[in-house]
């Protein structure tokens, strides 16, 4: 999800509380608060020499421990208000993706990414996810890649009748 599009959800869904699902079933808390915003820019060379250039915005949540008791969620509207100021102090880049940062006593602190969103009748809920690290240069250093078209043939040998199995 990008800045712009989280921003525009934000903006479409006001009057909703502000969820977010970390791990399936795992909620970040109602006593969150967002603490900071950063706007990176990812200037890398990878394991093949290949350069890369790319932004991020990322948002990081806080659960502060004095309000623990707290069962009313951050609404958008707030979430917004926050997001407008900091825009208008160091402007954000709208294509930018975004990234969750957060992490609890249970769970690791982790940048997360939006993996989609679901809106309820008091809620907008993001559905949070990790992304695994990966060779960025299979083909120079020599890593298969996985196709397609090979995950198919995996599938299809275990076939019943196949005569794999």
């Amino acid at each position: 999800m990008s800045t712009k599009e989280f921003l525009e959800l934000l903006k479409s869904n006001q009057n909703k509380e502000l969820m977010f699902e970390y791990l399936p079933g795992k909620y970040v808390g109602a006593n969150y608060h967002i603490t900071e915003v950063k706007n990176i820019t990812i200037d890398s060379v990878d394991c093949g020499a290949g350069t890369d250039f790319w932004k991020e915005t990322i948002v990081q949540l806080w659960e502060s421990p004095k309000e623990t008791d707290k069962k009313e969620f951050m609404s958008s509207y707030k979430a917004l208000g926050i997001l407008n100021k900091v825009d208008r102090m160091h402007p954000m880049t709208q294509d930018a993706e975004l990234k969750i940062e957060y992490s609890n006593t249970t769970f690791h602190t982790a940048q997360l990414f939006v993996q989609g969103y679901s809106i309820g009748k008091n809620a907008l809920i993001l559905h949070l996810s990790v992304k695994k690290t990966d060779c960025k240069a299979k083909e120079t250093c020599g890593v298969p890649v996985e196709t397609h078209e090979s995950q198919k043939e995996l599938a299809n040998c275990c076939a019943p009748g196949s005569g794999c199995c």
